[in-house]
This record gives C-alpha cells, structure tokens and sequence, in this order.
C-alpha cells in the first residue's frame, strides 16, 4: 500500500516535480558538507574534535548534519538565520516599525525576509571569525595544528569562505520553500540530522557487540525512541476543537451559512521551532566563553553551560517553554482569528464575537500550550541526561531520545501532510488511509 502511495505522487506532474526538485536541493547542502575550507589540515581536525563529542560543539556539529567538525563551507549550518530570524521577530514584539511591517502583508514580509538576510549575513561573518580562531587553537599531543598556517589570511578564507556557505544554504530552503514541497530550512535540518543516523547505529551496535552496552540498556533505548516517538505525533496531531455556528444569509434566492462546525486549535502550534531557536541561542554563551580568560569566574561558568550540567538543562528548558508561547503568539492571532470569525458570520456558541471570542480563544491557547511546552522542554534535555546517567555518546542519545529525534519526527509528519494534501486534492490515495493525518479530514 506504501509503494502505490509512493507511485500516486509520481502520477501528479506538479507533485513529482516539487519532490524531486526537494531532493536536488537537499542533494546539493548534502555535497556542500563535504567541501572542507582551504588551508586545514584534515586529520589533525578529527583528532581535535574527537574530544568535543559531548560537548556543546558536539551538539552543534548535529545541526550542522557533521559540516562543523570537517570545517566545511557549511559549517555554520542553518543556525545563523534562525538566530537572525529569532531577533527580527523580537524586535518586531517591541519596535513600532517592525510591528507595522508584519501587519503589511506581502510588502512587509519581504522587508522583513530582506533584513532577515542582512542579519544573516552579519551573525555568519561573526560566528565564522570565531570559528577561524577556534580552528587555529586546536593542536594535537604530537604538537601539529589544525591550521598549519594560522594568520588573518585564514581568517578572511574561512569568514568568506563559511559566511558564503551560510547564505546559500539560506538560498537553498528559500528555493525549497517556493519551488519545492516542505518547510527548507526544517527540511535542511532534518536531512543533517538523518544523515548520521546509520553511523550513530553502526556506533551502538558495536557497543553492544563489545559488551559495553547490555541487552536491558538496549531495550531501554529503544522503548524510550518508540515513546518518544508516540509522544511528539500526539503533540503534532492533537488538537482542541472549538465549536464555531455561522449565521444564515439569504442572498437572493439562496441561503448561506447555517452550518454547525469547528475550529482546531493545535495543541502544539509552534512544532519543532522552539527547540530550535532555543538551541540557536544557547550556542552563544558558550561561544563567547571561548574568548574569555583561564580564571575561576568564566571557568565556572563555562561549567553552567555545559551541556551536563544541571543550570544548562533549566535554563535550556525554560527558553523552550519561552519560545513555545512566543512561536505561538506569532502563529496564531486570537485577535485576527476572532475578526475573521466576526466578518464571516461566525460565532463561537456562548461567547460574544469580537473581544469577547479573542479573549476566550487566548485562554485556550495559553491553557493547551503550556503542557506542550513542558513537554517539549524535558524531550529535548532527555539526550544530555542519557550521556551524563548512562555514559551514552552525546551524539548518539540525541537519536535514541530528544532533539534529533524530535527534528525527525516533527518535520517527517509535516512534510507527509503537505504531500497528503497534495494528493488528497486529487482524489488519490495517501500514506494515512485511516485519516490519521489530519490534513486528510479536510
């Protein structure tokens, strides 16, 4: 039944040529990951970064789909533009000007698109100097570098040569986004991430082959991926349905409206941005704690940010929590929900339209989000506690629970439902005959 779903999509022209375009796109950041940047020595690199695999390098080198430790022109990843995203939408919570132009429509999200683009051209030439000097201070036990020709040489390469990278790969969602099928720069993510899943099994298998890993541990793991699993689809799928009536019209001869009917509130509205963003931004600390003096005061706070420590996962967990209510807030308008309501004819049974109707639907939302939440905060610290309690590779815990496979997850099912619907229009069958996709209940 899958295979014929697989074949519906290359009967529907538009549909196969929106897929294979994705692929292509998804293809090239895939090569790009590859490219190493010029004047590093590549096996001294490995060897330096072997001793950054639980650390939170490690983390962003998971983002990064393994660019970041080979120093490649997409070493940067996509992380520059969320971070460059995620100060655009602040800013437009508090600055008048902002806020005007997204309420402007097509015009304002241009301009908004537009500085997005500069702040990502700023943040990436900044973090890429950072990364240039980072590469330059790793050195081996036999005393060779990563750099064998440190200068400001290499640093003008590496920023031209990373910030570059960045901004294609900015490029290349844009492109998915209009001419392919999906959310691009999830999409990007998601493919970093999956990428190393075969290694990541490979790795634990051999653990467990050795006699490191115990059979009981092994179930553990998988039971923990599977409930995981279960946990985000429910978060993703479930939503609360608020009854809406539309008044009868009668426009010459015919009626309309008169229908009894609802509106879904998703319980997790935000999805996967939240973590997301939240890691985005907890990069930064422990970047510029890379720069600061070898004394007790930055040493000790490098030790909070670390990714075992129990400061980071509160702190982590609350800017999820955060960024939940805060992607929320920009998704989904109680106020312009209850407008549109109001200019339909629509009207929430019991509740007054207008104020009124924002007002209740603000406090369902702020209700339902709150678990959601919560939810998301403690799945996305799960990986650091696997490492630190059960001694599992950082870069591993993150498939076997927590963001990676959070990411995998929550983009996987957005992706299928902008495919069932694509198909669902066209009277073909999808993957989800049973209406378990929403999208298909239409």
């Amino acid at each position: 039944m899958i295979l014929e779903s697989f074949r519906n999509i290359f009967k529907i022209a538009d549909l196969r040529k929106r897929v294979l375009f994705t692929v292509m796109i998804l293809g090239v950041e895939r090569i790009g990951t590859h490219i190493v940047t010029p004047g590093i020595d590549t096996a001294v690199l490995a060897e330096g970064f072997r001793n950054l695999q639980g650390t939170l390098f490690g983390l962003y080198d998971l983002f990064a789909g393994g660019a970041f430790q080979k120093a490649a022109i997409f070493g940067l990843g996509i992380m520059p533009y969320i971070s460059a995203s995620i100060i655009i939408q602040l800013l437009g919570a508090v600055f008048p000007y902002f806020q005007k132009l997204q309420k402007e429509g097509d015009e304002g999200r241009k301009k908004i698109i537009q500085y997005t683009r500069y702040g990502t051209l700023v943040i990436s030439a900044a973090q890429a100097a950072g990364v240039a000097f980072f590469l330059q201070s790793i050195q081996i036990a036999d005393g060779r570098l990563a750099v064998p020709n440190p200068g400001i040489g290499f640093v003008i390469l590496t920023m031209i040569s990373m910030t570059s990278g960045t901004m294609l790969i900015m490029w290349l969602g844009e492109q998915i986004d209009d001419r392919g099928i999906g959310n691009g720069i999830s999409l990007i993510i998601f493919i970093g991430i999956i990428s190393r899943l075969p290694s990541a099994i490979s790795q634990e298998f051999v653990q467990f082959s050795s006699g490191q890993r115990h059979l009981l541990e092994e179930f553990f793991l998988i039971a923990l991926a599977f409930g995981i699993i279960y946990v985000v689809v429910l978060l993703t799928q479930g939503t609360r349905k608020i009854p809406v009536q539309y008044a009868k019209r009668v426009v010459g001869r015919k009626v309309y409206g008169g229908v009894n009917t609802h509106f879904p509130m998703k319980v997790n509205t935000a999805g996967v941005m939240p973590i997301i963003f939240a890691q985005a931004l907890m990069f930064v600390p422990q970047t510029l704690l890379m720069f600061t003096p070898d004394n007790d005061f930055f040493i000790t706070l490098q030790g909070w940010f670390s990714v075992d420590s129990w400061f980071y996962w509160i702190f982590y967990g609350l800017m999820i929590v955060f960024f939940t209510y805060f992607y929320t807030a920009i998704a989904l308008n109680p106020v312009d929900v209850a407008d549109n309501l109001k200019k339909q004819g629509g009207f929430i049974p019991g509740v007054r339209p207008g104020k009124k109707t924002s007002e209740f639907l603000d406090n369902i939302l702020t209700r339902i989000t709150l678990p959601a939440s919560i939810f998301l905060a403690v799945i996305a610290i799960i990986p650091a506690m696997l490492a630190k309690w059960l001694g599992i590779p950082f870069s591993l815990a993150a498939f076997f629970g927590g963001t990676g496979l959070l990411i995998i997850v929550g983009v996987a099912l957005d992706f299928l439902q902008q495919v069932e619907s694509q198909l669902f229009e066209r009277h073909y069958d999808g993957f989800m005959k049973s209406g378990a996709i929403k999208s298909r209940r239409g």
